[in-house]
């Protein structure tokens, strides 16, 4: 049991990242990828089927068509509006908490985790892993090791195995995580970092620019996979 554990996986480049990480360390029982309504559910769903496949890990998508409803965001409202383009500034930080409140969805990886600690405490896994990263952490507080370490307390009490909570990125900007990507061998190409939901990476939201950033700092030769 100690050795075996849940992923997280959307597709995106922490999740994947994470993904490759844990098969050298862990028994991987599932890999999941929720669709909470999210415009970019299909190809999450597909990637991260393919990613899964390729690695032999058991792959599950959770429906939670209910968490849609849940505030405004511009991931799941139709009427939301997603930062593109010149209105994202990564490196503002009173700009980039005005975009993150823009795709902000109400308590997401909240609910993700504790949904991810029931099957692992179900498939005897020890583990749980998500996608995470230093970088964010400060619009996203949802994204950092307060918020792990936090969960991996709640654990304690609402699973009879403690399930606990790992994430290999942790304390890695979008460069270094991207570098560990290709450590890795991840294939870049079967990823979807896009939070919305085109033939390419649209290369405009504020998910892509990071990923686009961290490709070209760390060399990693993706460029043709995003629309611009």
């Amino acid at each position: 049991m100690i050795n075996r554990a849940v992923v997280l996986l959307s597709a995106g480049l922490d999740s994947t990242v994470n993904l490759y990480a844990a098969r050298r360390e862990f028994d991987i029982a599932l890999a999941l990828t929720f669709n909470y309504g999210q415009k970019s559910a299909e190809k999450e769903i597909a990637r991260s089927k393919i990613l899964a496949s390729s690695l032999g890990v058991e792959h599950l998508v959770v429906e939670l068509p209910w968490l849609k409803n849940l505030g405004k965001s511009g991931l799941t409202n139709d009427r939301g509006i997603i930062p593109q383009g010149r209105q994202v500034a990564m490196d503002n930080k009173a700009t980039s908490e005005k975009t993150a409140k823009a795709v902000w969805v109400p308590n997401r990886n909240g609910i993700f985790l504790n949904i991810a600690a029931g099957f692992a405490e179900s498939l005897h896994s020890k583990f749980v892993i998500p996608g995470f990263n230093a970088e964010e952490a400060s619009t996203f507080p949802d994204n950092s090791f307060d918020f792990i370490r936090a969960t991996r307390k709640s654990f304690t009490f609402s699973t009879a195995n403690q399930v606990e909570v790992k994430c290999f990125t942790i304390s890695m900007t979008k460069p270094e995580i991207a570098k560990l990507g290709m450590d890795l061998q991840v294939p870049f190409k079967d990823l979807w970092p896009c939070y919305l939901d085109q033939e390419k990476w649209c290369g405009r939201c504020e998910s892509c620019q990071r990923a686009k950033r961290a490709f070209k700092i760390s060399h990693v030769d993706a460029m043709g996979y995003f629309a611009e």
